[in-house]
């Protein structure tokens, strides 16, 4: 029995991708596909980092057309590709970046850099290339959350080159005042432009995402970060707490101004559990980052606990995704990363590339 290229397609109309909760056809995941007599081979090509469960996927897939084409041989190849995406109107790209995360919060308190430092380490375990950007010139942890120290190198042209550990490539202020006590003594537009430069004059390499720990606060520093940066989507953090609620709709409200689309919100410390005794209490209240995420129909990316783990990994320089790979905290933060990976594959494609740039002379 023989089979065509539309049997196959027809077949992979009805297998949902798992993450995407899409069929991969229209997901546009299918790709390749060979034909030869009853031997079929195709590949998968997600949008999304996912090397976590490419084995799942291919065994999947392989399992649900040799029950569609009885009698076939199958083989499938499971990749990702990681593409460039719109970004709010105005904001000059980055070279080397493909995608900007601006990990945000509307208040300071509510862990935010570790959320961020998390999510981009989650990132780059399922195979993404990733970057790090503290954008908190008043309080910049990214250099002791990732066990850096010492200062960037500088080429000829006066661009630094990122630092790097754990996989990513990074850059912070921190790495370039002298010592962890010195105060950054500095007005808005300084800020701002100090941001400017750690962004723009880095060299970045060939980026998938650039993780961005934003300052936190909606005053005028944050809004001029977010209409400057070319941000793909963002990251709010809050903790249960009414009053980080009330300041993480502030925060939610300032990208919607600018244009910056909301990817979803995080909802840190959300329950303790005693290390003593295994008691689970909601100690900042319960239920405040669902009822947010309605109020915005945007998606409640996750929940992590408040756990003196996270702490202490992240003050050592082994954040927990490094420190526990296979714990379930960073189980959490892994399935937190995937859902902002899989929501940005699924936003508007930066197509600036696709059209010619036109250029008037006088002749």
């Amino acid at each position: 029995m023989s089979f065509s290229e539309a049997d196959v397609q027809g077949a992979l109309k009805n297998l949902i991708d798992p993450n995407t909760r899409k069929d991969f056809v229209s997901g546009k995941s299918v790709k390749n596909i060979k034909i030869s007599d009853n031997d079929v081979s195709l590949d998968i090509v997600l949008g999304y980092p996912a090397r976590s469960v490419w084995g799942e996927i291919r065994a999947m897939v392989e399992a649900h057309l040799k029950a569609a084409l009885p009698g076939s041989s199958v083989s499938v190849n499971v990749t990702s590709k990681v593409v460039q995406h719109a970004v709010q109107h105005g904001a000059k790209l980055v070279d080397g970046v493909k995608n900007i995360i601006a990990v945000a919060s509307g208040k300071g308190g509510v862990g935010k850099s570790t959320t961020a430092v998390n999510i981009a380490l989650a990132l780059a375990a399922e195979g993404a290339r990733v970057g790090m950007l503290d954008a908190d010139i008043y309080g910049p942890s990214q250099p002791t959350m990732l066990g850096i120290s010492g200062q960037p190198d500088t080429d000829v042209e006066n661009f630094m080159e990122p630092m790097t550990n754990h996989g990513l490539q990074a850059m912070s202020i921190g790495f370039l005042i002298g010592s962890d006590d010195t105060p950054m003594i500095w007005r808005g537009p300084m800020v701002v432009q100090a941001l400017n430069q750690l962004l723009r004059q880095t060299r970045w390499d060939d980026l998938d995402y650039l993780v961005v720990d934003l300052p936190p606060g909606t005053g005028d520093i944050q809004l001029s970060l977010a209409q400057q940066v070319p941000v793909t989507g963002a990251v709010i953090v809050t903790t249960p707490q009414d009053i980080a609620l009330m300041d993480a709709r502030k925060g939610l409200k300032m990208f919607e101004k600018v244009g910056v689309k909301i990817v979803g919100i995080v909802e840190n410390m959300s329950t303790h559990i005693c290390s003593k005794c295994g008691h689970e209490e909601h100690i900042f209240g319960s239920g405040g980052g669902e009822k947010m995420c309605a109020d915005y129909n945007t998606e409640l990316l996750g929940s992590l606990p408040l756990d003196i783990r996270i702490r202490e990994q992240t003050d050592s320089g082994k954040p927990t995704v490094v420190a526990d790979p296979d714990g379930q905290v960073a189980k959490v933060y892994k399935q937190i990363a995937r859902r902002i990976a899989i929501k940005v594959a699924q936003m508007a494609q930066d197509r600036s590339a696709v059209f010619p740039k036109v250029v008037v002379q006088n002749t």
